[in-house]
Parts: structure tokens; sequence; C-alpha cells
């Protein structure tokens, strides 16, 4: 991925920080690597962030059973601190987005806007690449 394009995404990512209360955002791949962050975090907390919650994703994936369907498509994992909160959302193929956020956050307005997020972003990581010059 390209600067520009880790730019454009970081910068899509300040939407959902918008809400009150909300803290960072990542948006990583299934294999915990960054895509983007939003600019409140360091590269290396990032990295350090992407993969704990790429393992987090897959321990919530493998509960399926639980709710009574192996085959019941993941969605998003919330986790809940004495401080504040942790979500993570599907955002594509192969790809998660995450926000943290403190104990006073409207939970509802951070889901809602991590959604919102999640279809501009589909249509950024989808879009064909520019080729400049000509094609002989």
């Amino acid at each position: 991925m390209n600067d520009s394009l880790n730019d454009r995404l970081a910068w899509m990512l300040d939407d959902v920080l918008q809400v009150p209360e909300s803290r960072h955002a990542i948006l990583l791949s299934a294999d915990g690597l960054v895509r983007a962050h939003s600019p409140g975090l360091s590269r290396d907390e990032a990295d350090r962030q992407a993969a704990g919650l790429a393992g987090l994703q897959s321990t919530s994936r493998s509960t399926a059973e639980f709710v009574g369907d192996t085959r019941a498509p993941w969605r998003q994992t919330l986790i809940e601190f004495d401080e504040g909160f942790v979500f993570l959302i599907a955002a594509g193929e192969g790809a998660y987005l995450a926000v943290s956020a403190s104990e006073k956050v409207d939970v509802e307005a951070v889901t809602f806007r991590m959604h919102k997020l999640v279809g501009r972003l589909g249509q950024e990581l989808t879009s064909p690449a520019r080729h400049t010059g000509s094609s002989v």
C-alpha cells in the first residue's frame, strides 16, 4: 500500500473519532498488519495493538459454535474495561476496524460511525489503481 493511500485512510479514520470520548482507531489486516491508524497513536503502538486485535478477532470467530452455528459469520467484538471499550468490526475481506474509547462514550454512536466508515473504506480499498502515462 502506498503512502498516499495510507494518508487518505488515516484521514478517514478521524471521522469515527468525532464521537466524544473516542480515542484511537486502527485499520488492520487479518494477519495483524496496520493498514492505517489515527494520528494520536504512534506507529509502534499501532503495530502492537494490531497484532493483539488480529488474535482477538480470531478468538472471537472461533466461538461461533457458542451462539449455535459454526457457520455464523463474525461481525464484531466489544470488550469493556474499567476505563473504556475496544470495538472491533469487520471492514471488508481480510480487514478489520478497531476503535478505543473511554468508559463515557456513547457505544451506539461509535458503532454507527464505525459501520458508516467501513462503507466508505470499502470504496477506497476496492477502487482500481490509477495508471499514469499512456498505454501503447
